[in-house]
């Protein structure tokens, strides 16, 4: 869709569930942002349940106050593979775009990205792209699930003019399993207000409001309490960094699931002064926790781009995580931090020692880390982009 670059484009972005998420804060902020630019935008979600908090709840001020943004839910969106819900989806997002005329459908996460590519594809829609956040293929999943993954990523790569991603690490895994040609791909960084980050202040009123001591050393987590996203072994790792640094505290920040199993491995290891349960909190209070932090810890066994270690570095604090999929990108090893081959827990514990132990170095890494994200990964560089594919493709 070659066009006007003046042109007020009807843009219509879809996802699954609008949850406190990467890829969510990803798509609201490219809402808002295109809404600025003067565009029309929908938003177009399937309804939005779990433990891990509503997205749009808590910016709802922000939306109202756009007169060009519109919020549509569609109840047979759902996350979930559902034969009757998906295709009753189909044929509702089919009719959906074929009245609304869009110039631009830009979907999200695999399952809106898979039926919402083909239901604007077949409806003749100028211009249809995706964003590949995560794969829904990866090593940790079983192997039946994994080729219908592939299968369907690959009939939907054909129903799009364009695949962008947050990562390369995510088009090379895509071309290597033939669910997209390269020549279609494009890196865009996943955007994030960035400036909070990097004006984020030391808040110590904060640390008494948790009951963390002044003097405490702390390790963060900012990741969903939920299966892959690395808390199988946080309480080993713990352990062997306290022993080690006995003011050492970990800080969890969000909610899930896994929370009361959690809870009873670490009262069972006699480490509950050790450790603090945030809870979930909203987007604008992350900068906050990051703050208080000395290093991040994020063993996610499946990332798209670990948008939380994007976080640490432009709060200035360095990071310890696994060699997956976008991790490389940003956390450069010895420079702004450590990376470790998955399930190397000894070398994550001893990493997180060192860091502990040495606060010239936990600052130089910090520092560097703030220089690599400051600018590439600002949301209105993003946007930027976004509106440069629709605009020349």
């Amino acid at each position: 869709m070659n066009t006007n670059n003046n042109k007020k484009l009807k843009i219509c972005h879809v996802i699954t569930r609008m949850i406190i998420g990467g890829a969510q804060e990803n798509t609201l902020l490219s809402v808002i942002g295109l809404a600025d630019k003067g565009h029309d935008v929908v938003l177009l979600t399937g309804p939005t349940t779990g433990p891990e908090g509503r997205l749009l709840e808590k910016n709802v001020e922000i939306l109202k106050s756009r007169k060009n943004i519109e919020i549509v839910e569609y109840p047979n969106l759902v996350r979930a593979i559902n034969p009757i819900k998906d295709v009753k989806a189909y044929f509702g997002l089919k009719d959906y775009f074929k009245k609304s005329n869009f110039d631009v459908v830009h979907t999200h996460s695999s399952k809106a990205g898979i039926i919402g590519r083909a239901a604007a594809w077949a409806v003749g829609v100028p211009f249809v792209v995706h964003t590949i956040h995560g794969q829904a293929f990866h090593r940790y999943e079983k192997w039946w699930k994994n080729s219908l993954y592939i299968l369907l990523e690959r009939y939907a790569s054909k129903k799009c003019h364009r695949i962008l991603a947050v990562a390369q690490a995510m088009i090379d895994q895509a071309v290597e399993n033939k669910t997209a040609e390269r020549a279609k791909c494009k890196v865009v960084y996943s955007g994030m207000d960035i400036e909070s980050f990097l004006n984020a202040k030391h808040d110590l009123d904060l640390k008494k409001k948790l009951g963390i001591k002044p003097d405490a050393l702390i390790v963060g987590t900012l990741a969903r309490l939920f299966h892959l996203k690395g808390y199988d072994h946080i309480v080993r790792i713990a352990r062997d960094a306290i022993q080690q640094v006995p003011n050492a505290l970990f800080l969890l920040i969000g909610d899930g699931i896994l929370r009361d199993r959690l809870e009873k491995e670490i009262a069972e290891a006699g480490l509950k002064e050790h450790f603090v349960f945030a809870g979930l909190i909203s987007p604008e209070q992350i900068p906050n926790y990051l703050s208080i932090i000395d290093v991040l810890v994020h063993l996610s066994l499946r990332e798209g781009l670990p948008r939380s270690v994007v976080q640490s570095l432009a709060s200035g604090k360095p990071a310890v995580a696994f060699n997956l999929d976008g991790t490389p990108e940003v956390l450069i090893n010895g420079k702004t931090g450590y990376i470790t081959e998955p399930y190397e827990i000894d070398k994550v514990a001893n990493y997180l020692i060192t860091l502990l132990s040495r606060k010239n170095l936990r600052e130089e890494m910090g520092n560097n880390g703030r220089e690599l994200v400051k600018h590439k990964f600002d949301w209105k560089t993003m946007v930027r982009e976004l509106e440069f594919e629709y605009y020349n493709n």
